[in-house]
């Protein structure tokens, strides 16, 4: 199954409109959210409690017709409450899977940094290979299968930053502001009058989508052509990251890598079948910020990351 660059934007445009049923505000993190959906990445998400960063990842899986995993990171989660473990059933004399809440469509990882890096690294194979492997033995992950992870800013109190590995694994890192106050009116005005915890669902949120609509919308990536000056251009900014002073670790070439898919998606989204340097600079910081490591003289100067993204975007030659 194949679809237009035109049934894509439809697409879109319905899941919009259904998140936005639960969700006020964040339209920049919702498209970001589409762009990942369309190219098959990872997305996470940072910002303070309250938010409503969980209850958005509730609210677009819910949109995209999709089975929904929540984990709940602590101190004291292990790898096998994650991925699931072999029981003996005595009853049969065998082994017996007994899957982990990983085996789903579309996984929220919640407050992800709350656990240590050896259970964090436990989702590093499901990310990168759609796979996870029990005693030796390796199980398949749906092929929509997705990652939306949450975590409180690293200033705060117990938390365990992600290893670069893990990091790596995202395709975006989306920082989550507080809401203005036009916003949070219309928020408390939604809200406020209602009682107990609620669900997309009982906002009106429905499923406008399903895993084989979400596989016929990534084919339309095919649709879009990358020009050669475009892929130069996002090598030339991803290999500038490795030679600043002011950043001790670089992008690596998945960086680029993903980069690229991303922009192509963005393009299909704004039904074009061709990538526009605009598209890459969007993209620049939600992709590069959590892969770059600021020196440690940087760090003095109280240097910020997105700041430095957007001066690499700038001093980097664009085609025209």
């Amino acid at each position: 199954m194949s679809m237009s660059l035109e049934e894509l934007r439809g697409l879109a445009d319905a899941i919009r409109a259904e998140v936005a049923k639960a969700i006020v505000g964040q339209e920049e993190i919702i498209d970001q959210l589409l762009v990942a959906m369309v190219s098959e990445g990872h997305v996470l998400l940072e910002g303070p409690p309250g938010t409503a960063k969980t209850f958005l990842a509730n609210a677009f899986s819910t949109a995209l017709g999709l089975d929904f995993g929540r984990i709940q990171f602590t101190p004291d989660l292990l790898p096998g409450d994650i991925l699931g473990s072999n029981l003996f059933n005595f009853q049969t004399s065998q082994f017996t899977l007994t899957r982990g809440p990983i085996f789903c469509e579309l996984l929220l990882a919640d407050e992800i940094n709350r656990t240590p890096p050896k259970t964090q690294a436990a989702l590093l194979e499901a990310m990168q290979e759609r796979r996870v492997t029990l005693d030796g033995e390796t199980h398949q992950l749906p092929t929509r299968f997705m990652v939306v992870a949450t975590q409180n800013p690293i200033e705060n109190q117990g938390v365990y930053p992600l290893p670069e590995a893990q990091l790596d694994r995202f395709l975006f890192k989306l920082l989550v502001p507080y809401p203005d106050e036009a916003e949070e009116a219309r928020i408390v005005t939604s809200f406020g009058s209602r009682q107990g915890p609620q669900r997309p669902a009982d906002l009106g949120v429905t499923a406008v989508a399903d895993a084989s609509k979400l596989v016929a919308a990534s084919s339309a990536l095919g649709h879009v052509t990358v020009a050669e000056e475009i892929t130069q251009y996002v090598v030339r900014l991803v290999r500038a990251t490795r030679d600043h002073a002011e950043l001790s670790v670089g992008a690596s070439p998945r960086a680029a890598v993903l980069l690229a898919n991303a922009a192509r998606a963005r393009a299909a989204l704004d039904g074009r079948a061709y990538i526009i340097p605009d598209d890459v600079k969007a993209l620049a910081v939600p992709v590069l910020r959590h892969r770059l490591t600021l020196s440690p003289a940087a760090e003095i100067e109280g240097r910020d990351i997105e700041a430095l993204v957007a001066e690499l975007v700038e001093s980097t030659k664009a085609p025209r």
